[in-house]
């Protein structure tokens, strides 16, 4: 290779590098001021934390916090954990906008959906948590105790809980990111059929191993109770279902998009 090569061949790489450290301190940047943003409302964003928290006692029943700097860290996870999710559209856009040139206009065209697809269900997986799987889980928790019964001669219960706040948010924190990574289970397997790893076909021959392996996920996932463990099972089930039709009717817009080209290339005589 001579030296004008190896000069001509500096120039992209260098451009490359120069755009890949735009991008990043732009993503930086985003999750930075999405952090300070959190931390900031960090103490209204745990207020509708704790909400599970009450609809599941049916009480509004206080945390307490058992470290100093306990409640300081909870806002520090709250602030960590809420730049993410905000900054996580600026940072996939980021991830995006640096891969698409290297990429073909059909392949941009089906990469993008999957961006506005993966922070979708991921909503979806924490809204399940939320609004369901918490209040489930936290009365469940509540009535073991509350069944131990009363200190004798007494009405006060033997066994009284109470939370500390930094494990509370650990727990509602774990749960969300489980069940919204969980959920991205139809985008990754659409995801695979769109680049031809997987078909319809693989996916339905594969369903009884499928149906095991959700069932396995949600009871380690999930709190040991058969109502939170089916909370989980049952729309990963239908997610799989979901992934199933969405790979075969890829499949068939595929082989209809062939067919037409090849029926346009019979069409076209020789001149």
């Amino acid at each position: 290779m001579t030296q004008d090569e190896i000069d001509a061949s500096e120039a992209p790489l260098m451009d490359h590098l120069l755009e890949l450290r735009s991008r990043l301190m732009k993503s930086v940047l985003g999750f930075a001021v999405a952090f300070v943003a959190s931390f900031f409302f960090s103490t209204e964003i745990f207020h509708y934390l704790v909400k599970p928290f009450e609809w599941g006692t049916g009480q509004n029943v206080g945390l307490i916090s058992t470290k100093l700097l306990g409640f300081f860290l909870v806002k520090l996870k709250i602030a960590m954990f809420g730049g993410m999710f905000i900054a996580f559209p600026l940072i996939a856009t980021q991830i995006y906008k640096f891969m698409a040139p290297g990429l073909y206009k059909h392949e941009r065209q089906a990469l993008f959906p999957y961006l506005i697809a993966t922070p979708v269900f991921f909503v979806l997986g924490a809204c399940l948590v939320y609004f369901f799987l918490l209040p489930v889980a936290i009365h469940f928790f509540y009535s073991l105790a509350a069944g131990v019964g009363t200190v004798e001669g007494g009405d006060k219960n033997l066994v009284t809980l109470m939370p500390d706040v930094e494990a509370y948010l650990d727990f509602v924190m774990m749960l969300i990111l489980a069940f919204g990574l969980a959920f991205q289970l139809p985008v990754v397997l659409t995801l695979m059929g769109q680049i031809g790893l997987i078909t319809a076909q693989q996916l339905k021959s594969g369903r009884r191993f499928a149906i095991v392996g959700v069932c396995a996920v949600a009871a380690v996932i999930t709190p040991p109770d058969p109502i939170s463990m089916l909370s989980m099972a049952v729309p990963l089930g239908m997610l799989y279902e979901m992934a199933v039709f969405a790979v075969g009717f890829l499949e068939k817009r595929r082989a209809a998009a062939a067919a037409a080209k090849e029926s346009e290339s019979k069409d076209i005589k020789p001149v």
